[in-house]
């Protein structure tokens, strides 16, 4: 049986991170792919054909919160082209800040029918138990596991997030605290799809169906990264009267994501404002608990989802509201109403 083959896309982040020669700056990503697999020692990993056939590439060298869109569409041709090439799986590693967003996104685009499987570390290569190595030979144990490939090719599992040896939806995972090693969470009411143990892929849960918008197709070539859409994110607190929406379209947005209190409302006051701003663009409505459905049915008062979604507003589901505008983002690109995932 010929060996496993294994492409890691690397684009930054902590895993990658080193101090620099002015101790006094902390450290930055400058370490390659292929030195961020060496210390997973998938050379060791036994697996049909073993050890794994594995490739290189270097995306980006960045850190997690300047990653954007068009690394990700990146990310998508390079995944085509692995497929193409014989890869039965890919690692992608980057900086944990928004590795639940680029999870989500890949859920969503990855075409390519073999897995794409993200993770990153919370401890840099200098530190002791730097977990960065842990991370990506479970991640390689995740993205080569037949079961793993079967789902990316209908489609229901086309990307995950691999931490600290858990397996996590990209729908509802999220980063719940900034220094842990243990930073990712499955939500709350969930836990993760399954585990790794004894360098084995424990996978009690999958999804049942493949969240794919139809026409969401990255093109083949690049396009004007400045292009894309602009979607503003704004959530409503105590007594806000939320007039920065009114400025919205003037500065160049062509949507935005409510995230209001509870079930998803907003001041009364605000109704008619949040109103107006639906008859310029879509507005999608979400919760900022970042748990849960966005009611529809339930409250009737003015500023109260009934009434919301009366002047237009269009409800996020189950999506919190950060993943909720990069579904809004992906939607206007792609010409589709927003997806209700």
């Amino acid at each position: 049986m010929s060996a496993s083959h294994l492409h890691i896309i690397a684009l930054g982040g902590t895993i990658a991170s080193v101090p620099q020669e002015d101790a006094a700056s902390g450290v930055a990503p400058t370490v390659g792919a292929e030195q961020i697999a060496a210390a997973a020692h998938l050379d060791t990993l036994d697996l049909p054909g073993s050890p794994p056939h594995v490739t290189f590439e270097q995306l980006a060298q960045v850190g997690s919160g300047s990653i954007t869109l068009a690394h990700l569409f990146a990310a998508v041709r390079s995944i085509r082209a692995a497929a193409a090439s014989g890869a039965h799986g890919v690692v992608l590693t980057q900086g944990t800040d928004t590795l639940e967003d680029s999870a989500f996104v890949l859920s969503l685009l990855n075409d390519a029918g073999i897995p794409v499987v993200l993770t990153g570390a919370m401890r840099n290569p200098s530190l002791p138990g730097a977990d960065g190595g842990a991370n990506v030979r479970a991640a390689a144990i995740t993205a080569l596991d037949a079961r793993v490939r079967a789902l990316a090719a209908d489609r229901r599992l086309a990307a995950s997030l691999v931490f600290a040896d858990e397996v996590f939806d990209p729908a509802t995972v999220v980063k719940a605290h900034t220094t842990s090693v243990a930073a990712f969470s499955a939500g709350p009411g969930q836990g993760p799809l399954g585990w790794i143990s004894e360098d084995r892929l424990i996978l009690p849960h999958t999804p049942t169906e493949a969240p794919v918008p139809d026409g969401w197709t990255v093109p083949p070539s690049p396009a004007d990264p400045a292009a894309l859409p602009r979607v503003a994110l704004i959530e409503a607190g105590l007594d806000d009267d939320l007039v920065l929406l009114d400025g919205l379209a003037a500065a160049g947005y062509r949507g935005c994501v409510l995230a209001g209190v509870g079930g998803g409302h907003v001041p009364a006051g605000t109704a008619e404002r949040v109103g107006a701003l639906a008859t310029r663009m879509p507005v999608v409505l979400a919760s900022r608990t970042g748990a849960g459905a966005v009611l529809q049915r339930t409250y009737g008062y003015p500023g109260a989802e009934i009434d919301l979604l009366g002047r237009g507003l269009v409800p996020a589901g189950t999506l919190n509201a950060r993943k909720a505008r990069l579904a809004l983002i992906l939607a206007l690109e792609f010409g589709t109403d927003f997806p209700q995932l």
